[in-house]
């Protein structure tokens, strides 16, 4: 390709989705570029791969609403395989508060369709995962068609059928500056290799969104927060049926892949270390305690130190996804900011930016509340209760 019409920054599974998209709308001019080497080296790979509709917020529930409909035909139609397992979710209240909240995030899932979502006792939390250990556990709410996905499935086919409808991917090629014109616009993107001149460019670069946004003299507010993962060594301690497992009032969680449990539990990033991916020893340790305290046939199996690991979470000031053009640059398209939602919601943002970009607006979803302009307007978005 010698002129694409439209550069996508960043190669993971959000680029890899807009990329689709557009393509699948007849749009083949499309050049994706990443500093990586290969699929897979960025914060995609490093996902746990959970998915969920059970969340505080209408736009939220939608965006998952909408890609499980795309997970569900996603071997027919994009080819692959995604992975998706409705194993369920199961979250645990320990507080009268945690459970009320819980309880009004549910109210607006069954308000958008999602009738599945249901109110569970402690005897019907034993019989959905038996290996709880209930002590204090007050109650929760459940979702069956809540559970699992393959991130780098969904990268690959992405990536994999985007170039077969004539995207071009360029490997080891970072963006480093931006010439812009007097009305904002960018009229070329400077990177290590070229100068690219397009139409229209994309921010998927993740966690370094924001460094993105500096190169091209924007502000992109994205930062990065590094989220840490146990792996146990492999073991048939619980079964891969179980549902992802969330003790809500401080946050652990725990589910089974591929032979492994994985042990969660957000904690605070490094303090002046922002791209910082390393694994605390410190917080190993204090992870598998609490998986001891609540999962007793976990009691005696080891951790897998070494195999454990940790990636950056691309945060945006009201942890909702940034969808939508620059308020300062209407030929840059943001799709970034997802708190930890990325992978599961990839689907769905990569189809809606692909709607902004070339219908003018999104159809399937309305995305006002996801407007980069809306900090500015000071008009965030808020969940209801801990989800």
């Amino acid at each position: 390709m010698r002129n694409p019409g439209i550069v996508i920054v960043g190669a993971g599974v959000m680029g890899a989705s807009a990329a689709y998209h557009l393509a699948a709308r007849g749009r083949r001019d499309v050049l994706v570029i990443d500093s990586g080497s290969a699929p897979g080296e960025g914060s995609t790979s490093r996902a746990t791969g959970g998915f969920r509709a059970q969340y505080g917020s209408v736009i939220n529930i939608r965006l998952s609403l909408l890609t499980r409909s795309k997970l569900l035909r996603f071997a027919e139609e994009v080819g692959g395989d995604c992975g998706y397992v409705p194993a369920g979710y199961l979250w645990l209240a320990e507080s009268e508060d945690v459970l009320t909240g819980l309880a009004a995030g549910r109210a607006l899932q069954q308000a958008e369709g999602l009738t599945e979502a249901a109110a569970v006792t402690p005897d019907e939390i034993a019989l959905i995962n038996p290996a709880v250990e209930l002590n204090g556990v007050l109650g929760g709410s459940f979702c069956q068609t809540d559970g699992f996905i393959r991130p780098l499935g969904i990268l690959n086919g992405y990536l994999d059928a985007s170039r077969r409808l004539g995207v071009d991917v360029a490997w080891n090629e970072e963006a480093v500056d931006a010439e812009r014109a007097a009305n904002g616009r960018i009229t070329a993107l400077i990177t290590t290799r070229r100068r690219l001149h397009a139409d229209v460019f994309i921010n998927a670069a993740g966690a370094w969104a924001g460094a993105l946004g500096s190169a091209c003299g924007l502000d992109v507010p994205v930062t990065p927060l590094r989220r840490q993962v146990a792996l146990t060594a492999p073991t048939r301690a619980l079964p891969d049926s179980m549902p992802m497992t969330i003790f809500t009032d401080d946050g652990f969680h725990f589910r089974v892949r591929d032979g492994r449990v994985l042990l969660l539990w957000p904690t605070p990033g490094l303090a002046g270390r922002p791209f910082d991916a390393t694994v605390d020893g410190a917080w190993i340790d204090a992870v598998t305690a609490k998986a001891h305290a609540r999962v007793s046939v976990l009691r005696d199996v080891p951790v897998d130190r070494g195999g454990s690991w940790a990636g950056l979470y691309e945060m945006s000031p009201d942890k909702h996804a940034i969808l939508g053009a620059h308020p300062e640059c209407e030929n840059l398209f943001l799709i970034n900011g997802s708190s930890g939602h990325g992978v599961m919601h990839a689907p769905a943002l990569g189809h809606l930016l692909a709607e902004i970009i070339l219908d003018g607006r999104a159809i399937t979803v309305d995305t006002h509340t996801l407007r980069p302009e809306r900090f500015a307007d000071g008009d965030l978005n808020e969940s209801a209760g801990p989800l």
